[in-house]
């Protein structure tokens, strides 16, 4: 099922803060059993409408049927920190680092903006050290929260490893591939294209559009009892074999969704494995991850490859090691150097516009990267959700958050220059 639709607080109004919207402060799901104006349901779709998502994100398993994706019986890697003196020294001076929103107005401090952010976890990493790590809300460190479309870059670089290794030939057509695909738009696209979102498809992701395609996506992705009278698709794969075309493949980005689910039955396709078996036997496995993560499913059982995993925070933080580290972690090449090479350049910035906090941004192998001095990319989903990576500063950030609208491009002013605050305090430190 799709979720993370109806999650905007009501139009005009003022949410909650983050303080006054913790889970704790408003009882969600607390006492045995609850009071009935504290429970949190399914299958009514309001429980990722705020206030609620902020106990939701970390809940998804209670809501939807999911596939594991296995960390294996071995121990876990254990991430490196520093001393805990020199830890809490670090985390202070960090908490009090000062900057400016990138729509300008008063300086606001780290952790100012960790506030209004509505952050759940946020770890940093530098140079492989965990040098700031802190937990909100409904997250602890043993809970799991959904990471929304960072989904999309798990699954984007499992494409890129297969092109990579030459598993998978992005230059073909996608019916070549899948042929069931029929006489969707999609048949004529090349993987690339769907791997990058040029594809022209016809599909509305407004969210606040009650007649956009992406309830109907909703609709035909729910794993439970299709209503009576319902004749729509059912699942994630029926849904793709009947996308309309708009626009030529090719001419420029589009962010859709369903590219992230068309490529991961690509990647199935060609392995033979579902997305989620393929990222636990090449990331969560060999990167000794200390939980496992999961995945929704629709009713057929088919992974949501565009924005269904619940993780770790540390987990998420051993990714983006793999990621600054060229694919290699604790020692060990877990995939060629060229996948990272290829995310971190981007894709073709002339086909990414509109987006007017990533000015110079571009998309590749569902990855967004910034263009910046840093040569800065990230994994991003909605609500708040990131890897960032930044390699001039050796620097891995992860954010995992409840922010009450769908749009990061609000959270974006405070969010960006934060983090190059961050970045530049540890530059100057080495």
């Amino acid at each position: 099922m799709v979720f993370g639709l109806a999650t905007s607080a009501a139009a005009g109004s003022v949410p909650l803060s983050a303080r006054e919207s913790d889970p704790r402060v408003m009882g969600w799901m607390q006492g045995f059993p609850p009071p009935p104006d504290r429970l949190i349901t399914q299958p009514d779709s309001n429980y990722f409408s705020f206030p609620k998502l902020r106990w939701s994100v970390c809940h998804l398993r209670e809501f939807l049927p999911t596939e594991e994706i296995g960390r294996g019986l071995g121990a876990p890697v254990p991430l490196d920190y520093p001393a805990p003196h020199d830890f809490a020294d670090l985390r202070a001076e960090i908490d009090a680092l000062t900057f400016t929103p990138m729509n300008g107005g008063e300086a606001m401090t780290w952790e100012e903006s960790l506030f209004a952010n509505y952050t759940d976890g946020m770890l940093i990493l530098h140079r492989g050290v965990v040098v700031y790590e802190r937990y909100f809300g409904c997250l602890d460190e043993d809970g799991k929260h959904a990471i929304m479309s960072m989904t999309k870059s798990i699954t984007g670089l499992l494409g890129q490893i297969l092109v990579a290794e030459g598993v998978l030939d992005d230059r073909r057509l996608v019916r070549d591939l899948v042929p069931e695909i029929g006489n969707s738009a999609f048949a004529t696209a090349a993987v690339r294209q769907v791997m990058d979102m040029t594809t022209g498809l016809r599909f509305s992701e407004a969210y606040s559009d009650p007649d956009a395609d992406i309830w109907r996506y909703s609709a035909a992705a729910s794993p439970f009892p299709k209503p009576e009278g319902y004749t729509g698709p059912d699942g994630y794969w029926e849904y793709l074999q009947q996308v309309q075309p708009e626009g030529e493949h090719g001419a420029r980005f589009h962010y859709k969704t369903i590219n992230a689910d068309m490529l991961g039955w690509i990647i199935s396709r060609v392995t033979g494995k579902a997305v989620t078996d393929l990222a636990s036997e090449r990331l969560w496995r060999p990167m000794g991850a200390e939980q496992a993560a999961y995945q929704t499913v629709d009713g057929k059982g088919v992974p949501f490859a565009g924005g269904g995993v619940s993780a770790g925070l540390r987990d998420l933080g051993r990714l983006g090691l793999l990621m600054l580290n060229g694919g290699v972690i604790n020692g060990r090449r877990l995939f060629p150097a060229a996948v990272v090479e290829h995310i971190a350049a981007g894709g073709d910035p002339s086909k990414f516009k509109g987006f007017p906090t990533i000015p110079n941004g571009s998309y590749t192998s569902q990855w967004w990267a910034f263009n910046n001095n840093h040569g800065a990319y990230a994994a991003r989903g909605v609500h708040g959700q990131t890897i960032y990576v930044d390699p001039a500063a050796e620097m891995v950030i992860v954010r995992l958050a409840s922010f009450p609208q769908a749009a990061n491009g609000v959270i974006d002013p405070t969010s960006l220059p934060a983090y190059q605050a961050v970045a530049a305090f540890l530059m100057a430190r080495d």
